[in-house]
């Protein structure tokens, strides 16, 4: 009796309230308990952008344990309409916010154009709603802080769709890094070369290659090396839709070239192309202290033909990137379900997406003033009077009074839900050792 005693009040303690026999979390509906039995229940989820990204990820909810679509939106209902009858969702919307506000709903997938993410992110997180968003979280890296921070501060999660992360070629290069395969990474090697160039409507706004396309690549970088970059060199130059030179900043190149340094003399070379004649050329190398290890091209199949002019593959790369990464688009949606199911940590979090957005700003910022450009001086533009309420220094009229620039990516954001769940146990086991040694 004295010990449960102690366990209540050290409870208390460290979470600042009691509990009681059936806890329901405030900040999610995610595990319902009654008190005769301790069953979870489905997780509701809602899908916005039913565009080809969104019809992906609908498929893959489908399929996933513990996960039950209840609502889709489109602009074009018609769409919403059809993926629901398609996939058997019983409410469909041309409005978002029919989504977000559906008492029903535990989770929100936003897979709309980049430009309503942020919107959409910080309206799920005054719901309540856990999220997962396509990339980018916001075009602007105020916004990207204001939306992360908004999830942070709800307690509900937030995981970024970087699909490669999750394609199984990358994640066996991961892989073998992180059992000391191939001994400690010198030289990380990324290619990626798109089999056409998109239109000129699409370039135009779309925020550089560098943003736009090299990010996946930066992002890809920083996970092999397993540590946050230093500094950046980039170029860029155009060699095939001459159309495009009359655009600004990086939007105005179709080619492009990064050199990034990491910790410990880590060096990581990207280069991307928004042209392939042969389809789609994604391909990775890491060359360590005792081995490398590389990856090729993916194809439709394993199939080698052999004549007198010519030995090779049967049939060329896959030419679009929903067949190139179908696989990865549906195991991200999976260990999404799984982290919302199991109540674990997302494996590609808000800060992730943060600093792939850093280092794509910074690649640009190298390429237009030719030279190194630490990934600090990014961070540093940022100025946030609260945590969903920031600026960038260059865009306010006056300097804020007191302000400290952070060179962390990390010190601009509160502790995610997962964050703060590790920190109460962690809290707990600490004075459960010290009461009872």
């Amino acid at each position: 009796m004295l010990k449960s005693s102690l366990l209540l009040v050290l409870w208390t303690a460290v979470h600042g309230f009691q509990p009681m026999r059936t806890v329901v979390p405030s900040s999610s509906s995610l595990f319902m308990t009654t008190k005769e039995n301790d069953t979870k229940q489905d997780i509701r989820v809602g899908v916005i952008g039913m565009g080809r990204i969104g019809l992906v990820h609908l498929e893959a909810i489908t399929k996933a344990p513990g996960v039950r679509p209840v609502i889709v939106s489109n602009p074009t209902v018609s769409k919403a309409e059809a993926a629901a009858k398609q996939y058997n969702v019983p409410r469909f919307t041309d409005n978002a916010m029919d989504v977000i506000t559906d008492p029903e709903v535990d989770a929100v997938w936003i897979c709309s154009p980049s430009q309503y993410h942020a919107e959409q992110i910080k309206a799920c997180a005054a719901n309540k709603k856990h999220v997962f968003c396509e990339k980018p979280i916001a075009t602007e890296l105020d916004e990207t802080v204001e939306a992360i921070n908004a999830c942070n501060e709800a307690g509900v999660k937030l995981m970024i769709g970087l699909q490669r992360r999750f394609d199984q070629n990358f994640r066996r290069v991961e892989q073998a890094i992180r059992k000391s395969e191939v001994g400690e990474p010198i030289m990380i090697k990324l290619c990626s070369r798109d089999p056409a160039p998109p239109p000129y409507s699409y370039v135009k706004g779309g925020g550089g290659i560098f943003a736009d396309m090299a990010v996946h690549d930066l992002d890809m970088s920083r996970f092999l090396a397993g540590s946050d970059p230093i500094d950046i060199l980039a170029i860029g130059s155009c060699h095939i839709d001459k159309s495009i030179t009359d655009l600004p900043g990086s939007e105005k190149y179709d080619t492009a070239s990064c050199l990034v340094r990491y910790p410990n003399g880590v060096q990581a070379m990207i280069d991307v192309c928004r042209q392939s004649s042969f389809g789609y050329d994604q391909r990775a190398e890491v060359l360590g202290t005792k081995g490398m290890i590389q990856t090729d091209n993916v194809y439709p199949n394993t199939a080698k033909i052999f004549k007198p002019d010519f030995t090779g593959n049967a049939d060329m790369p896959f030419d679009f990137f929903l067949s190139r990464y179908n696989e990865a688009y549906v195991t991200e949606t999976i260990a999404f379900c799984e982290s919302l199911v199991n109540d674990t940590p997302v494996p590609c979090t808000g800060e992730d997406g943060l600093v792939a957005l850093i280092m794509a700003i910074a690649a640009d910022k190298s390429a237009a003033e030719n030279r190194w450009v630490s990934f600090r001086e990014i961070v540093e533009q940022v100025y946030c009077s609260s945590p969903t309420q920031c600026e960038l220094l260059s865009q306010s009229e006056l300097f804020p009074a007191g302000f400290r620039p952070s060179g962390d990516a990390k010190s601009l954001l509160v502790p995610n839900v997962d964050e703060q769940k590790k920190a109460q146990a962690n809290g707990f086991r600490a004075a459960f050792s010290k009461i009872f040694g």
